[in-house]
């Protein structure tokens, strides 16, 4: 009995040490999320994506007590900025580039679902190879999670027709420039939200698990995250990603 209280008093006290931040004041937080929105093709009034984790993000600090910002920045400006700590929060997929200058939530906090939208009478896809010597329309400024690298690899003789915008690329599928297209579903629902398109089908391709990313820089930053966590977990993401949908763009 003796042993089993002297083991179980470090696991005590780490929990609580998980639910309680340091009594000094925190150092102000900037969220840097990527200025080409997997979520959705709303702007802000400063042309920013109206990006729907920013309704979680204000939930996260407003409950941990943390002051902070945000800010939209170009993919290779925004890994620069976490790696030198010029910005100090994401929530992004989980990326090597990561790994050296951040920490990361053990759970994702929510996903992202790449799809392939087809018309009516052509084979459904369910894996990229499905898409190996076929015709697919993609979104330029996006690598879906590696996919682009295997739809310019020669040996996979995919057609790669890249729209500029997700509006532009239904257009092209409407047209025939392709029989895919590929996209994240966010934006697309929107999209078809305003243009529907008869007979359209759409599968999931992949999906892209987006954790909560903590510069190691940031004062006490393990329990910081701990705390971040633990408030997630109470967190219903889902209600508040329709929340902001509703909202009209400031």
């Amino acid at each position: 009995m003796r042993i089993r209280v002297l083991v179980s008093l470090p696991l005590v006290w780490g929990i609580a040490s998980a639910q309680s931040l340091p009594a000094m004041p925190l150092p102000e937080v900037e969220y840097a999320s990527p200025d080409q929105s997997v979520w959705t093709t709303r702007t802000d009034a400063q042309g920013q994506p109206d990006n729907p984790l920013l309704a979680v993000a204000g939930q996260l600090f407003a409950r941990a007590g943390m002051p902070w910002h945000a800010h939209a920045y170009p993919a290779a400006r925004l890994f620069k900025r976490l790696a030198d700590g010029s910005s100090q929060f994401s929530m992004l997929v989980n990326a090597p580039a990561l790994k050296e200058c951040c920490l990361l939530s053990r759970r994702p906090i929510t996903i992202a679902e790449i799809r392939v939208y087809h018309f009516a009478g052509k084979p459904p896809i369910r894996t990229k190879e499905d898409l190996v010597g076929k015709g697919v329309i993609s979104v330029h400024g996006y690598s879906y999670g590696g996919l682009q690298q295997f739809f310019t690899d020669q040996r996979n003789r995919v057609a790669n027709s890249v729209a500029l915008t997700h509006a532009a690329a239904f257009k092209m599928l409407a047209r025939g420039r392709a029989d895919y297209l590929v996209d994240y579903a966010g934006p697309a629902s929107e999209v078809l939200a305003e243009e529907p398109l008869a007979d359209l089908r759409s599968e999931l391709l992949s999906r892209q698990e987006v954790f909560l990313v903590l510069s190691r820089a940031y004062p006490n930053a393990q329990r910081v995250m701990d705390r971040l966590e633990g408030i997630a977990r109470t967190l219903d993401v889902d209600r508040l990603f329709k929340d902001s949908r509703r909202m009209p763009s400031p």
